[in-house]
């Protein structure tokens, strides 16, 4: 209350101190000094450290007025009100001082705070003058760093070293004596030895400019020139036809074989290339060309075009069967490249009549590349120049499945060599690929090798690419081999011939190998099933050694002289004649004979099978089968003529002896005198 009503009373108050009037204007003079009263003056004029012992004073003092009155109203005499008005008197002196006391205490604090908002005013004068220098220093930095920073254009430019340049510079550029010890003008100078060199350059560019508009010029005219060269080349390339097939030189044909080889597949690309060279420089009688759709070929490396123009709605289709999905992956999967590479293998048949000589056979190769597998197969095709007598044991002697078999000791063509498309025939259900061989081809592991593929089993890649050195390697040893195959079929074909008509075609440089006169005969040539060789009980021993496989070819002879017969079960190896037949013999005559139960009849079998080498003949030894057979009319006739005579038999002896021998039996094997030596004419023991 005291507080409120100091705030609305007015802070002036007249007072007159004594003499001096204080508040109050005097009624002299004008020229009396006028002085008014202040509390605000008089705070600073007085001590607050007594003014608050004053207060307490003022407080006790009071205290123990209002104690007295108490007592004096509670004694409740009549005589006290003088004495209770006293002390109400003094009390309210002592009220007025106290509140005198509290309007200097409210004096005093506006005046403190008042002077700390003014020192809290200096000191946000200062912080922000601080902030500001704060701020001009941290400017000042980032200037500071942006010139440390600072990357002019001239740091871009590899400009030359200081050895070059004070070697080269002029001495009115360089200026060692000022660019040595002052980094920035080095600098400079380096900067103008660079832009001097740069116009040089720059004059030089202009006259490359000018020197290559001039040669461009130069080029237009001569392209002009070829231009019309071009046709006239033609048309020369075009009369010059007749004189290439008269000379054998088909430069035209080439080129445009060349052109067509762009398009082929790596393999199907290094086989051609190679195939080319060896029949250039080693074999002019093999010819190599390129069959097949050339725009197919171009389409498979051409990307999809996108569809523009209006959409088409799809139309909706009936989904496939798995079935039907089955098939359409098995024939993605084995897809072959539109284009493929023949070679045609030439040679003479030197086994027919003296008027034939000179023809050509021709083994006509077909090799395809089968691009999701990696892999390379070939079909096999014969032409004979002459027309060959048909001979029902020869079927499978030309046949294009078998005459390939083994060309490679091992090399049956049936399974892919490529270990990884097993997994890709696992996805679409295929077992074995020997299933689809007839239609894509045999994929042989020398034909890879033609190609340049190899596969490594021990050692699986991810890729494998053509190589022409593999390529080049196999090669003519691959080719005299197919010559040599294509020539003992031949041979083979004209020999079951005459085979089948009980004829043994021997050569004239073979008749010494035989004596002059042999009874046995061959009455029956024909080839049997494999299945049928192996239920024959004298041919156990030939196929528990490995020696019978089903791609080898069988066939079974009869050799007859009067009641004896003896069967011959052959098994031509598909490398005939580098490996020989093998004979399995059995001898019908009084009871059955074979190797088994007869010593003689395993030595007949040893003159064919271990002494064949006596037998090739003239190389390449295409007459070792008739040989053979030969031999074995010959042995039959030793083995008959030297049997004893049974004495309890009546009449004369069936076969009498009519060949020379030296000793008709010898050791405990009781063995016969096989071995015709020559020119002697006489049958000896080995």
């Amino acid at each position: 209350m005291s507080s409120e009503s100091s705030k609305k009373r007015k802070p002036k108050v007249i007072r007159t101190d004594g003499a001096t009037p204080e508040g109050k204007r005097g009624k002299g003079d004008g020229d009396q000094d006028l002085r008014y009263y202040s509390e605000e003056c008089e705070v600073d004029l007085r001590d607050p450290i007594k003014d608050y012992e004053l207060y307490r004073e003022t407080c006790q003092e009071l205290q123990r007025l209002m104690a007295e009155i108490q007592e004096l109203k509670s004694r409740g005499i009549k005589d006290n009100a003088v004495e209770i008005d006293e002390r109400r008197v003094q009390s309210c002196v002592h009220f007025m001082t106290l509140k005198k006391l509290n309007r200097l205490a409210h004096i005093r604090l506006k005046k403190g705070r008042d002077q700390t908002h003014e020192a809290k005013q200096k000191v946000d004068a200062y912080h922000l003058q601080l902030q500001n220098l704060l701020y001009e220093v941290m400017h000042l930095q980032k200037e500071i760093t942006k010139c440390l920073e600072f990357k002019s254009k001239h740091e871009e430019i590899e400009l030359v070293s200081l050895e070059e340049f004070y070697q080269e510079a002029p001495p009115e550029i360089s200026r060692p004596a000022i660019t040595l010890s002052e980094p920035h003008q080095q600098t400079l100078a380096r900067l103008d030895w660079e832009l001097e060199q740069r116009k040089r350059l720059a004059e030089k560019y202009k006259e490359c400019l000018t020197s290559k508009e001039k040669i461009l010029k130069e080029i237009e005219v001569k392209k002009e020139y070829l231009s019309s060269l071009q046709p006239r080349l033609n048309s020369i390339m075009q009369a010059s036809l007749p004189v290439q097939e008269y000379l054998f030189m088909p430069f035209d044909q080439a080129h445009k074989q060349y052109e067509t080889a762009r398009h082929l597949p790596p393999p199907l690309y290094v086989l051609f290339v190679q195939a080319s060279a060896y029949g250039q420089a080693c074999d002019k009688k093999l010819v190599v060309a390129i069959e097949g759709n050339v725009e197919e070929a171009k389409a498979l490396y051409k990307p999809p075009e996108d569809s523009q123009g209006d959409s088409v709605a799809p139309q909706k289709r009936r989904r496939p069967t798995l079935g039907v999905q089955l098939d359409d992956k098995r024939k993605e999967m084995l897809k072959r490249h539109p284009l493929s590479v023949t070679v045609d293998l030439k040679c003479k048949g030197k086994w027919v009549t003296q008027h034939q000589l000179g023809t050509l056979n021709v083994l006509h190769l077909t090799f395809y590349y089968l691009m999701n597998l990696n892999v390379m197969t070939v079909k096999a095709k014969v032409a004979t120049a002459v027309e060959m007598t048909t001979a029902i044991s020869a079927g499978d002697l030309l046949s294009p499945d078998s005459i390939l078999n083994c060309l490679y000791p091992g090399d049956h063509g049936r399974k892919t060599p490529n270990p990884a498309n097993q997994f890709q025939f696992d996805k679409v259900g295929i077992l074995t690929l020997s299933d689809y061989v007839t239609e894509l081809g045999h994929p042989y592991v020398w034909v890879q090798k033609l190609g340049g593929l190899h596969f490594p089993k021990d050692q699986p890649q991810h890729t494998v690419t053509a190589d022409n050195t593999l390529s080049a390697s196999h090669m003519e040893l691959t080719v005299k081999l197919l010559r040599s195959r294509l020539q003992s079929r031949l041979a083979l074909h004209k020999q079951f011939a005459s085979l089948e008509h009980g004829v043994v075609p021997v050569s004239s440089e073979c008749q010494h190998l035989f004596p002059t006169k042999v009874v046995s005969r061959l009455v029956k040539w024909a080839a049997i099933p494999y299945e049928d060789y192996a239920k024959l009980p004298y041919t156990k021993d030939v196929i528990e050694a490995g020696l019978a496989e089903d791609t080898h070819l069988y066939y079974m002879a009869l050799i007859e002289r009067g009641t004896a017969k003896l069967q011959a079960a052959v098994v031509l190896n598909p490398g005939y004649s580098t490996l020989p037949p093998i004979f399995s013999l059995c001898l019908n005559w009084k009871g059955e004979r074979t190797g088994s139960n007869d010593d003689n009849i395993r030595a007949m079998e040893s003159e064919v099978n271990v002494n064949y080498k006596e037998l090739w003949g003239p190389k390449p030894g295409h007459q070792l089968l008739t040989n053979q057979l030969q031999r074995l009319c010959m042995v039959l006739d030793v083995y008959l003529e030297t049997e004893p005579h049974d004495t309890s038999v009546e009449g004369p002896k069936e076969f009498p002896q009519e060949k020379m021998c030296l000793r008709l039996v010898r050791g405990p094997l009781r063995l016969k005198p096989f071995k015709f030596n020559y020119p002697q004419g006489f049958f000896s023991h080995r």
